[in-house]
């Protein structure tokens, strides 16, 4: 599991749970990021897997205590989001899975409180939208000096598919934009003209949110970077093909393949469109798809109705060996944020053929990345990919889709790689004067925006009448016993 390759490679202990261990003490000489996510293991997400590199890589220089706080289900909820019907019957039980080794998540009560005032220093909220939606607790940036949000999904493209589609998205897009404001800090302000009023607040009213690509809700002043990167088992698993290649020797066996969930959303209604439009023209082609979901059924009998060989098989790891010897991957999914799978099959040393799309930026930099722009460009780097063999990639690209260089970036992204320098009161002048007052009239402004989220997400009727599941204000008797809390109507009774 990803947990256990991290721990044995970093020795990292802080992967906690919320509520699960008692407050660690940090030199105040070092900066304590605590990493907040929507999703933990074993659900097999984005949101799972890569807030658990970030913390990992943020940790490996020994310069900075790192704390990842994931969400706790109850155990009717993990019956619905972790796979082979895995459940765990209390917190700490969680815990030692996740360092052994089609729902939403959302937060119940003050998510906050899991950090100790005293270590409260640097927030990241992975899916800043996601997890203040319904956000009824501590203002993030009053309690931490720096809050920085990671946009992992375009929730608006998957609102849109649902009734009344259009007007919902456009009420997303709003409270989107309006809660990573508000409870997001603007770094880029931060070390030149932002003026700290109190331990962990600024006058500065901007959102800091780095958006993965552009092909994300468009967030005002947020920064396009994409700070994520592959597990090095899928980098080393290219370096041993490429020492296949610099010995002459065949690295790759067979054609083509596509893996990825098997929901039409996910690439499989326009690979399947396009390999039946131009079965001509692929004669001789063999696909194969690997994948498992609510569409498995339909899939295979959209595949078996080609006349192109088209096998479909159920999902597996990637990284498994079933994998290695593919030498094209066919991408033309375009409703990720950033393909994984595409940095995998890079990292690996296959061609990809994807689509000209936002979520394709970052890849273009890659020679074996094959982008077309319309379908007939499909098929020519299909049938160009599988009669030559791949480049090899050098070593400043592969390092790009590392976790190390994702780190870099994210630091500098978020520029907490800079030191922030002590505003000198002598430095006043009018202009600055001008400038402070200007910015104390948009915190005054922010203020008013906090106060009245926090009322509406702490009424029970407006919360359910924007989504919020029924009585998730604050955590219920079973959450309490489940967690080890307790609430304040039950307190423990004295020994006699």
């Amino acid at each position: 599991m990803v947990g256990s390759y991290l721990g044995k490679l970093f020795g990292i202990k802080e992967l906690t749970s919320q509520h699960v261990f008692p407050p660690i003490k940090i030199p105040l000489t070092k900066q304590h990021i605590a990493i907040f996510t929507t999703a933990s293991l074993p659900w097999m997400t984005g949101t799972a897997v890569n807030p658990l590199f970030r913390a990992a890589y943020l940790a490996k220089s020994g310069d900075r205590e790192v704390t990842l706080v994931i969400p706790w289900l109850s155990i009717k909820d993990q019956e619905l989001v972790y796979p082979n019907n895995i459940t765990f019957n209390s917190a700490s039980e969680h815990d030692i899975y996740f360092s052994r080794d089609k729902r939403s998540i959302l937060p119940v009560g003050d998510i906050t409180e899991t950090i100790p005032d005293e270590e409260a220093d640097i927030a990241v909220l992975e899916e800043p939208e996601h997890l203040n939606w319904y956000h009824h607790g501590r203002r993030w940036k009053t309690k931490f000096r720096q809050v920085i949000g990671i946009i992992h999904t375009n929730y608006l493209e998957y609102v849109k598919r649902e009734k009344n589609g259009a007007l919902l998205s456009l009420v997303v897009k709003y409270a989107n934009t309006w809660v990573t404001r508000i409870y997001c800090h603007k770094c880029s302000h931060l070390h030149r003209s932002c003026v700290r009023v109190d331990r962990g607040a600024y006058a500065d009213v901007d959102a800091q949110v780095i958006r993965l690509s552009a092909a994300t809700q468009d967030f005002p002043r947020s920064v396009i970077c994409n700070v994520h990167g592959v597990n090095p088992k899928f980098l080393e698993i290219g370096k041993a093909k490429l020492a296949h290649l610099q010995r002459g020797e065949l690295a790759f066996t067979k054609g083509a393949y596509y893996v990825g969930k098997m929901v039409w959303s996910k690439g499989y209604k326009e690979l399947l469109k396009l390999l039946s439009k131009y079965q001509q023209k692929l004669t001789g082609v063999q696909v194969d798809l690997y994948g498992s979901g609510e569409d498995s059924d339909q899939v295979q009998q959209a595949a078996e109705m080609l006349s192109l060989a088209v096998r479909v098989y159920p999902g597996r790891d990637h990284a498994d060996p079933q994998f290695h010897d593919y030498k094209v991957f066919l991408n033309p999914s375009t409703t990720d944020v950033v393909c994984t799978t595409t940095a995998e099959a890079l990292a690996m040393g296959k061609i990809v053929i994807c689509a000209n799309h936002p979520s394709n930026d970052f890849f273009k930099q890659f020679p074996n990345c094959y982008i077309y722009n319309d379908d007939d460009d499909f098929v020519k780097l299909t049938i160009k990919a599988l009669a030559e063999e791949p480049s090899p990639l050098p070593d400043h690209l592969r390092h790009q889709l590392s976790w190390e260089a994702a780190t870099e970036r994210f630091l500098t992204s978020a520029e907490l790689d800079q030191v922030v320098p002590e505003i000198s009161p002598a430095s006043s002048s009018k202009s600055f004067s001008s400038s402070f007052k200007s910015r104390k009239s948009k915190r005054n402004l922010e203020e008013a925006s906090v106060y009245l989220h926090q009322k509406i997400s702490g009424i029970e009727v407006a919360r359910r009448a924007f989504g919020a599941i029924p009585k998730s204000l604050k955590p219920d008797d079973q959450l309490c016993r489940e967690l080890g809390l307790i609430t304040a109507e039950k307190k423990p009774s004295r020994t006699r």
